[in-house]
Protein backbone atom coordinates (compact mmCIF):
# COMPACT_ATOMS: atom_id res chain seq x y z
CA UNK A 1 0.00 0.00 0.00
CA UNK A 2 3.23 2.22 1.17
CA UNK A 3 5.09 1.74 -2.46
CA UNK A 4 1.54 1.90 -4.16
CA UNK A 5 0.85 5.16 -3.19
CA UNK A 6 4.46 6.35 -3.24
CA UNK A 7 4.65 5.06 -6.98
CA UNK A 8 1.56 7.07 -7.29
CA UNK A 9 2.95 9.87 -5.71
CA UNK A 10 5.80 10.29 -7.99
CA UNK A 11 4.10 10.34 -10.85
CA UNK A 12 1.31 12.89 -9.50
CA UNK A 13 4.46 14.86 -8.54
CA UNK A 14 6.14 14.77 -12.14
CA UNK A 15 3.57 14.52 -14.49
CA UNK A 16 5.51 15.04 -17.69
CA UNK A 17 7.89 12.19 -16.07
CA UNK A 18 4.78 10.07 -15.89
CA UNK A 19 3.42 11.13 -19.53
CA UNK A 20 7.21 10.31 -21.34
CA UNK A 21 7.15 7.02 -19.75
CA UNK A 22 3.43 6.36 -21.05
CA UNK A 23 4.19 7.63 -24.48
CA UNK A 24 7.07 5.53 -24.64
CA UNK A 25 5.84 2.12 -23.60
CA UNK A 26 2.87 3.63 -26.33
CA UNK A 27 5.12 3.84 -29.33
CA UNK A 28 7.38 0.51 -28.72
CA UNK A 29 3.43 -1.12 -28.34
CA UNK A 30 2.82 0.06 -31.36
CA UNK A 31 6.38 -0.24 -33.08
CA UNK A 32 5.62 -4.16 -32.29
CA UNK A 33 2.03 -4.43 -33.92
CA UNK A 34 3.71 -2.58 -36.96
CA UNK A 35 6.66 -5.12 -37.09
CA UNK A 36 4.59 -7.93 -36.49
CA UNK A 37 2.25 -7.25 -39.57
CA UNK A 38 5.10 -5.92 -42.09
CA UNK A 39 6.42 -9.87 -40.92
CA UNK A 40 3.06 -11.11 -41.59
CA UNK A 41 3.16 -9.62 -44.93
CA UNK A 42 6.79 -10.26 -46.07
CA UNK A 43 5.90 -14.19 -44.91
CA UNK A 44 3.12 -13.89 -47.28
CA UNK A 45 4.85 -12.83 -50.45
CA UNK A 46 7.50 -15.48 -49.63
CA UNK A 47 5.36 -17.87 -49.80
CA UNK A 48 3.55 -16.83 -52.41
CA UNK A 49 7.01 -16.66 -54.66
CA UNK A 50 8.48 -20.56 -52.87
CA UNK A 51 4.83 -21.96 -53.98
CA UNK A 52 5.61 -23.24 -57.75
CA UNK A 53 2.78 -22.79 -60.61
CA UNK A 54 2.46 -26.57 -60.82
CA UNK A 55 1.19 -26.63 -57.30
CA UNK A 56 -1.06 -24.37 -56.66
CA UNK A 57 -2.50 -25.20 -60.42
CA UNK A 58 -2.56 -28.78 -58.70
CA UNK A 59 -4.33 -27.42 -55.68
CA UNK A 60 -6.86 -25.28 -57.75
CA UNK A 61 -7.40 -28.57 -59.64
CA UNK A 62 -5.73 -27.27 -62.83
CA UNK A 63 -3.30 -29.07 -65.30
CA UNK A 64 0.03 -27.06 -65.77
CA UNK A 65 0.66 -26.29 -69.23
CA UNK A 66 2.83 -28.80 -70.75
CA UNK A 67 5.44 -27.20 -73.56
CA UNK A 68 4.77 -28.28 -76.79
CA UNK A 69 7.10 -29.73 -78.91
CA UNK A 70 8.42 -28.22 -81.86
CA UNK A 71 7.61 -29.99 -85.38
CA UNK A 72 10.37 -31.67 -86.98
CA UNK A 73 10.63 -32.38 -90.91
CA UNK A 74 13.22 -34.83 -91.53
CA UNK A 75 15.08 -33.58 -94.49
CA UNK A 76 15.15 -35.27 -97.77
CA UNK A 77 17.59 -37.74 -98.91
CA UNK A 78 18.24 -38.74 -102.56
CA UNK A 79 20.68 -42.12 -101.76
CA UNK A 80 18.22 -44.57 -102.10
CA UNK A 81 16.60 -43.86 -105.65
CA UNK A 82 20.08 -42.87 -106.82
CA UNK A 83 21.22 -46.59 -105.58
CA UNK A 84 17.76 -48.26 -106.96
CA UNK A 85 18.58 -46.49 -110.45
CA UNK A 86 22.05 -47.09 -110.10
CA UNK A 87 21.20 -50.66 -109.90
CA UNK A 88 18.74 -50.30 -112.64
CA UNK A 89 21.45 -49.07 -115.10
CA UNK A 90 23.59 -52.05 -114.47
CA UNK A 91 21.35 -54.55 -115.18
CA UNK A 92 20.77 -52.39 -118.64
CA UNK A 93 24.58 -52.31 -119.23
CA UNK A 94 24.92 -56.09 -119.01
CA UNK A 95 21.89 -56.18 -121.26
CA UNK A 96 19.09 -57.99 -119.08
CA UNK A 97 16.26 -55.16 -119.71
CA UNK A 98 13.66 -57.62 -118.46
CA UNK A 99 15.31 -56.58 -114.96
CA UNK A 100 16.43 -53.33 -115.08
CA UNK A 101 13.38 -51.82 -116.56
CA UNK A 102 10.84 -52.81 -113.62
CA UNK A 103 14.02 -51.65 -111.38
CA UNK A 104 14.60 -48.63 -113.32
CA UNK A 105 10.62 -47.55 -112.88
CA UNK A 106 10.61 -48.20 -109.29
CA UNK A 107 14.03 -45.97 -109.27
CA UNK A 108 12.31 -43.42 -110.81
CA UNK A 109 9.30 -43.77 -108.47
CA UNK A 110 11.01 -43.11 -105.55
CA UNK A 111 13.26 -39.90 -107.12
CA UNK A 112 9.80 -38.47 -107.95
CA UNK A 113 8.56 -39.45 -104.28
CA UNK A 114 11.70 -38.06 -102.59
CA UNK A 115 10.74 -34.22 -104.07
CA UNK A 116 7.27 -34.44 -102.90
CA UNK A 117 6.59 -36.52 -100.14
CA UNK A 118 7.57 -35.62 -96.11
CA UNK A 119 7.54 -36.88 -92.54
CA UNK A 120 6.10 -33.98 -90.40
CA UNK A 121 6.39 -34.91 -86.50
CA UNK A 122 4.06 -32.60 -84.19
CA UNK A 123 3.59 -32.45 -80.95
CA UNK A 124 0.89 -35.65 -80.87
CA UNK A 125 1.44 -37.71 -83.87
CA UNK A 126 3.23 -38.72 -86.98
CA UNK A 127 1.54 -37.09 -90.53
CA UNK A 128 2.41 -37.40 -94.00
CA UNK A 129 2.72 -34.36 -96.17
CA UNK A 130 3.45 -33.59 -99.86
CA UNK A 131 5.26 -30.75 -101.05
CA UNK A 132 7.39 -27.78 -99.52
CA UNK A 133 4.04 -25.97 -98.54
CA UNK A 134 3.19 -28.98 -96.13
CA UNK A 135 -0.13 -30.01 -97.86
CA UNK A 136 -2.31 -32.79 -97.11
CA UNK A 137 -1.67 -35.84 -98.87
CA UNK A 138 -5.03 -37.07 -98.52
CA UNK A 139 -6.24 -40.73 -97.39
CA UNK A 140 -4.30 -43.58 -97.31
CA UNK A 141 -4.61 -45.62 -100.39
CA UNK A 142 -4.05 -48.88 -99.11
CA UNK A 143 -6.34 -48.82 -95.53
CA UNK A 144 -8.10 -45.75 -95.62
CA UNK A 145 -8.28 -43.08 -93.44
CA UNK A 146 -5.71 -40.02 -93.04
CA UNK A 147 -2.38 -40.50 -93.31
CA UNK A 148 -1.79 -39.36 -89.45
CA UNK A 149 -1.33 -41.48 -86.52
CA UNK A 150 -0.58 -40.57 -83.28
CA UNK A 151 2.38 -41.69 -81.18
CA UNK A 152 0.55 -42.51 -78.32
CA UNK A 153 -1.13 -45.60 -80.95
CA UNK A 154 2.61 -46.81 -81.54
CA UNK A 155 3.21 -50.53 -81.09
CA UNK A 156 6.66 -51.06 -82.81
CA UNK A 157 8.42 -49.29 -85.01
CA UNK A 158 12.17 -50.28 -87.03
CA UNK A 159 14.76 -49.20 -89.55
CA UNK A 160 16.16 -51.23 -91.59
CA UNK A 161 18.99 -51.06 -92.03
CA UNK A 162 20.99 -48.80 -89.61
CA UNK A 163 24.42 -48.65 -91.68
CA UNK A 164 21.86 -48.00 -94.67
CA UNK A 165 18.53 -47.23 -93.75
CA UNK A 166 16.18 -48.18 -96.80
CA UNK A 167 12.97 -49.16 -95.33
CA UNK A 168 11.49 -47.84 -91.51
CA UNK A 169 8.45 -49.60 -90.90
CA UNK A 170 5.83 -49.20 -87.88
CA UNK A 171 2.94 -50.72 -85.89
CA UNK A 172 -0.26 -48.97 -84.34
CA UNK A 173 -3.75 -49.38 -83.15
CA UNK A 174 -5.22 -45.90 -84.49
CA UNK A 175 -6.42 -47.46 -88.40
CA UNK A 176 -7.47 -50.95 -86.44
CA UNK A 177 -7.64 -52.20 -82.73
CA UNK A 178 -5.78 -55.09 -83.41
CA UNK A 179 -3.12 -52.95 -84.69
CA UNK A 180 -2.04 -52.01 -88.63
CA UNK A 181 1.48 -52.29 -90.35
CA UNK A 182 2.66 -49.57 -91.87
CA UNK A 183 6.10 -50.17 -94.13
CA UNK A 184 7.94 -46.03 -96.17
CA UNK A 185 10.44 -46.62 -97.86
CA UNK A 186 13.47 -44.21 -96.64
CA UNK A 187 13.53 -41.12 -98.54
CA UNK A 188 14.45 -38.87 -95.75
CA UNK A 189 17.82 -38.39 -93.86
CA UNK A 190 18.24 -41.30 -91.68
CA UNK A 191 19.51 -40.00 -88.93
CA UNK A 192 17.21 -37.16 -88.71
CA UNK A 193 13.79 -40.03 -88.59
CA UNK A 194 15.83 -42.47 -86.48
CA UNK A 195 16.40 -39.50 -83.47
CA UNK A 196 13.04 -37.94 -84.09
CA UNK A 197 11.10 -41.16 -83.88
CA UNK A 198 13.24 -42.69 -80.74
CA UNK A 199 12.16 -38.88 -79.15
CA UNK A 200 8.62 -38.71 -79.79
CA UNK A 201 7.58 -42.83 -80.02
CA UNK A 202 10.16 -44.64 -77.86
CA UNK A 203 13.24 -46.57 -78.37
CA UNK A 204 13.52 -49.03 -81.50
CA UNK A 205 14.95 -52.88 -81.41
CA UNK A 206 17.56 -51.47 -83.82
CA UNK A 207 20.64 -49.44 -83.51
CA UNK A 208 21.20 -45.81 -84.83
CA UNK A 209 21.87 -45.23 -88.55
CA UNK A 210 25.64 -44.62 -88.95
Amino acid sequence: MVATLALSSSLLSNPIKGEFHHRTLFGLSSQWRRNQIGNAFSNRKNYHKRIPYGAVASLLGRKPKSVKREIVVPEPDYRLPIAVLGIAGGFAYADNLLAAAPIGLLGLLLLFQTTRVRFVFDDDALEVKVGDQLEESGENVFVGGKNRWKYSTFVNWELWWPQFPILVYFKETQTKPEGQIHFFPVIFNGKQLYDVMVERAGPSKTSSPK
